[in-house]
């Protein structure tokens, strides 16, 4: 079995998203997971670990999980990764922001397209591409040993909004229930706001899985 890698936790940007630093502990090669904000903080992360970006993976369009694609990109070189149907919402993320009352850069354009079962490799890590559409037609979760980040797809007791553009509700079950709790109940959940939950938690006791949740959203 595949050694846990390395991972990194950074609460950034003023909508408190969770950017995670996903690393090699042999090779130091590493991925950034959802670069919202705070850029400097970010690279600084990374050097303080050792570790090298080679990848930047969004798990979604929206600018509070992409705002430092072009800092963390123009500082580290790495490769920026976003699934295609979400691709043209980060070129104009910075419009996106000011409706916010925000201000972020647009991010480059994507080096690449992730699609389902797609594999993001770097050093003995090995992250799976799970296309998780709902709160966005093009999130994606990525998998790998015994842990899953999930973006806004799920979080510890709910879930992701799907009244923004492109959102489904029906959409977002069905991904939350096809492709996340299939993966195992020990499989830790790492959303993109909040705490860390687990796979068997949420199955459990969410509300939106328990038929104690909301029908409206």
């Amino acid at each position: 079995m595949a050694l846990r890698p390395l991972i990194r936790l950074l609460v950034v940007g003023p909508l408190q998203a969770n950017c995670y630093i996903v690393g090699c502990e042999r090779t130091r090669l590493a991925a950034v997971i959802d670069p919202g904000g705070d850029g400097p903080r970010i690279v600084a992360a990374l050097e303080g670990e050792g570790l090298r970006a080679i990848y930047i993976i969004n798990t979604h369009g929206h600018f509070d999980h992409t705002g430092a694609n072009r800092y963390v990109k123009e500082a580290t070189g790495a490769q920026l990764l976003i699934h295609s149907a979400d691709a043209p919402m980060i070129l104009q993320q910075s419009k996106s922001a000011a409706m916010w009352g925000l201000r972020v850069d647009d991010s480059p354009p994507p080096d690449r397209y992730l699609e389902e079962g797609d594999l993001v490799v770097f050093g003995d890590v090995s992250l799976e591409v799970l296309h998780t559409p709902g709160h966005t037609p093009g999130g994606i979760s990525l998998f790998t040993d015994g842990v899953v980040f999930v973006g806004d797809t799920l979080f510890a007791g709910s879930i992701g909004r799907t009244d923004f553009p492109g959102g489904d509700y029906r959409t977002l079950l069905d991904s939350v229930r096809t492709k996340i709790f299939p993966l195992g109940d020990e499989v830790i959940v790492y959303p993109g706001h909040g705490p860390e939950t687990t796979v068997g938690h949420e199955r459990r006791y969410n509300p939106f899985f328990t038929g104690r949740g909301f029908d409206w959203l």
